[in-house]
């Protein structure tokens, strides 16, 4: 036992030396391509919820209008700081993608009655684009709950979640998931 474990430091060392050499090619021989990035296949989390809430103008979205898009449900507030630094991403892939069948809804936690008027005047400060709507406590019960926002939700156009996330994500990073479903 003593023997192996002196030898044990020894062939360590030996494996994090032999990791640290590079390997490189022979004279003329050229290096393989290096693969595209793309996002990963994202598996289905599991079936959306049925929801239904009103937009800050007071119309109607479902769940059941929305199949055949690719939806971002954002749950969201004005005073949150990570919140607010995804905005600008999402304004952005509201305007590029919108076309190909995106549809991004803003659901904001900010209370009391004066809540729609804030987010109103926020929406027009940030040049918001995309759908907001208030939580009326019943959609963020659908989707399952949470204790901290932003929390996230990308649907695929046959209504599955295919992704979530808690707190926010750089904004390449997202637009590779989104995109990956608009394929």
């Amino acid at each position: 036992m003593k023997t192996i474990s002196r030898l044990l430091p020894l062939a360590l060392a030996t494996g994090l030396l032999l990791s640290a050499v590079s390997c490189k090619p022979r004279a003329g021989a050229t290096a393989p391509a290096a693969p595209a990035m793309s996002a990963p296949a994202l598996p289905i989390v599991r079936a959306a919820p049925a929801w239904s809430i009103k937009d800050l103008d007071g119309r109607d979205i479902t769940a059941a209008s929305l199949k055949g898009k690719v939806v971002v449900v954002d749950f969201w507030a004005t005073w949150c700081g990570p919140c607010v630094t995804e905005i600008p991403g999402y304004v952005a892939l509201q305007k590029k993608y919108g076309p190909e069948g995106l549809v991004i809804i803003g659901v904001s936690e900010d209370q009391g009655a004066k809540g729609p008027d804030l987010v109103r005047k926020f929406a027009r400060q940030h040049g918001i684009n995309y759908t907001l709507a208030m939580d009326d406590g019943q959609i963020s019960e659908a989707f399952g709950g949470f204790d901290a926002i932003p929390t996230t939700f990308l649907i695929d156009r046959a209504g599955n979640i295919r992704h979530s996330k808690v707190g926010a994500l750089p904004h390449e990073e997202y637009e590779k998931l989104v995109v990956s479903l608009l394929k």
